[in-house]
């Protein structure tokens, strides 16, 4: 009998495990708390494909940093100052791992399975320069730097990469105007690494839903999950308002919404939703044709398709997914610091997109089996590189519902990790 797999989220890591598991023979039932027309953190994020993130949120100075961005609510990072007894714990833990030691063990790992995710996308889109459905484009990532200190710090970042074998090349300001023309850049200098790709999300995600339905599975959506029944150290079923759900093996990959549902079980999983924005311009007056990142105002920057892309952010406020006024004014301040040519006036009437990533204090997913019961995966945590990540999640999502070896060491990522 076939075995009936349960996945509790329907963002792009959920749909990747179902695609995965339904291609595999699975017969699949994805669980979405919100709707059809859902515009969650898979949605409206930069399509970015990364290489080059080799380096977790959780770095040396990101402590340093974030308590000099929280006096200022434009800032690219800010936490919101509250009394909240998880939010300190997880400060906590990402004090302890903002440390150089934690990122030489991360690094090889996130090069690896960024790089089996870009090798995943290039097959789903047809192999290498082939058309596709989502919009996959490889022609690399510039890190574009507007200060001599912020250039001298990304040449590091290359030089690291290199000895990771990551492919990335330095370039004075000339140099990057002649690997991309159709933009015009005040910097001091640029990164550009040629493996990164970028694609257009929502086609991605879309994409997945035709996947799984072709395949038979289904997606239930405007269905939040509830709690659990579970027997004999194993999920029997999952409770909705619509009636339980029962199945054979379950997987938790509910975005911000995971470790509520994993206390649940009694399974500690760390997680703050870093609430991101996004404004895209239908016609904008230029159009690069490269994906860009502006390394201090860590903002990304997509071309997809005519349109134009502006993401960034990192507000941790809870499970708010208001619009903070403040947030996207810092986003349209930095814009012309790095594209002169743009003006905050251009973005008028453009709706600010909003989604909450679910970050770990480590800055790595939780991705594997977990004591709390022998059927059930956790695939969450992913934060800024969810769509990155997600192929690649999918497959070892899918592996390990089928009694194999993930080629992956996932010990750093263990959901157990914090119990």
């Amino acid at each position: 009998m076939t075995r009936h797999i349960v996945i509790v989220g329907g963002g792009i890591i959920g749909l990747s495990v179902a695609a995965e598991c339904a291609r595999r023979g699975g017969r699949v039932t994805v669980i979405e708390r919100h709707g059809a027309r859902r515009d969650g953190c898979s949605m409206g994020n930069a399509g970015m494909i990364v290489p080059s993130h080799f380096i977790p949120l959780a770095a040396p100075g990101m402590v340093a940093l974030g308590l000099k961005w929280m006096c200022n609510p434009r800032s690219p990072f800010y936490i919101q100052p509250r009394l909240d007894r998880e939010l300190l714990a997880w400060g906590w833990h990402f004090w302890r791992a903002c440390s150089a030691a934690q990122v030489r063990r991360a690094a090889p790992l996130l090069r690896d399975l960024n790089l089996a995710s870009r090798n995943a996308y290039i097959q789903a889109a047809g192999g290498e320069g082939a058309g596709n459905d989502f919009g996959l484009t490889q022609k690399g990532l510039l890190m574009l730097c507007q200060t001599a200190q912020g250039f001298k710090e990304e040449t590091h970042t290359a030089a690291r990469a290199r000895e990771l074998g990551i492919p990335a090349q330095v370039l004075n300001p000339q140099q990057a105007a002649q690997l991309d023309p159709g933009i015009t850049m005040d910097i001091a200098g640029a990164v550009h690494f040629p493996m990164d790709c970028h694609l257009q999300p929502e086609r991605y995600n879309a994409y997945l839903e035709r996947q799984i339905s072709g395949a038979g599975g289904t997606v239930r959506v405007d269905t939040a999950v509830t709690g659990w029944h579970c027997a004999h150290g194993r999920v029997a079923a999952v409770q909705t308002a619509g009636g339980d759900i029962a199945g054979d093996e379950f997987v938790l990959c509910g975005g911000v919404w995971s470790a509520g549902l994993a206390r649940q079980l009694g399974l500690h999983l760390p997680l703050q939703a870093g609430k991101g924005y996004s404004l895209t311009l239908p016609n904008p007056v230029e159009s690069p044709q490269i994906c860009a990142i502006f390394t201090e105002a860590r903002m990304a920057i997509t071309p997809m398709g005519g349109a134009l892309r502006f993401g960034g952010t990192m507000e941790m406020a809870g499970l708010d997914d208001m619009i903070t006024a403040r947030r996207v004014e810092g986003m349209l301040a930095a814009i012309p610091r790095y594209y002169p040519r743009f003006r905050p006036e251009h973005f008028a009437g453009i709706q600010p997109w909003r989604g909450l990533r679910p970050c770990s204090p480590d800055g790595l997913p939780y991705l594997g089996r977990t004591r709390v019961a022998s059927n059930l995966v956790i695939a969450t945590g992913h934060a800024m590189m969810g769509m990155s990540l997600a192929p690649i999640t999918g497959q070892i999502v899918a592996a390990l519902l089928a009694g194999q070896t993930p080629a992956f060491d996932l010990s750093l990522l263990s959901p157990d990790r914090y119990a």
